[in-house]
């Protein structure tokens, strides 16, 4: 049996968090001395270390469903929660691939993006960028973003530099910057300081590399808990 303080000392972590994880249901129930004292086993250690190496990767919302299906035993259904953010991230990082290619200004690929065509709905543009349209309009409402309209019908209409400035919010969005960090940069933009957008954007990409290799070490923590409670035979 082990102690709660020694536990939070091995993982560098308080015992309120340790409780925590007790409380939301993602551990195993732990056992009580005989005068009320938590006492942990082996296999409490093996889910806090398993949560603690897969914070980083998948975030706590994500690895809370992945203890709870452990404990179901519902193997496959951690596997591929896991799986899915994998993949999520892999177009992430697409995404922000396709944002220094335009940043680059070349024009072959941006009008291979925009389909040989000068302007785009806002259904285009979504479609491209894989943005829902509600948070265009929100960028729009924030004054992120500043699309034209068509003069017959009062339709929004985007160019290249609409495509990539929401290409570029998208991409911030989803790492380390906040939301006036991407006004500032969203004026470089239209201030064609492209290279420090370019830098930015760079960044964002190392963001997305650090989390892949944080998603492995958090996988391979996983195996090794999965395999002491022989959940993979």
């Amino acid at each position: 049996m082990h102690k709660p303080i020694d536990i939070a000392k091995k993982l560098n972590i308080s015992t309120s968090t340790l409780r925590h994880y007790e409380a939301w249901g993602i551990i195993p129930p732990v056992p009580r001395s005989m005068n009320g004292y938590r006492e942990y086993t082996e296999e409490h250690i093996g889910y806090f270390e398993c949560i603690r190496a897969m914070l980083p990767g998948f975030g706590m919302d994500l690895v809370k469903e992945i203890m709870i299906n452990i404990q179901l035993k519902n193997i496959m259904s951690a596997i591929l929660i896991m799986n899915k953010a994998q993949s999520n991230l892999y177009q992430e990082r697409l995404i922000t691939e396709q944002t220094i290619e335009l940043l680059e200004t070349n024009a072959l690929s941006a009008t291979k993006l925009m389909g040989n065509k000068k302007w785009l709905t806002i259904g285009e543009v979504s479609s491209i960028a894989k943005v829902p349209t509600t948070a265009i309009r929100h960028w729009e409402r924030i004054r992120l973003i500043s699309p034209c309209r068509d003069t017959n019908n009062g339709y929004r209409k985007f160019n290249v530099s609409h495509l990539r400035q929401i290409l570029f919010i998208r991409s911030l969005k989803k790492t380390i910057y906040l939301l006036d960090g991407i006004r500032g940069l969203i004026k470089e933009l239209e201030n064609n300081n492209i290279e420090i957008v370019r830098k930015a954007a760079r960044d964002s990409l190392d963001y997305f590399d650090q989390v892949s290799k944080d998603q492995i070490h958090g996988v391979h923590s996983f195996y090794i808990l999965c395999n002491k409670l022989m959940l993979l035979e």
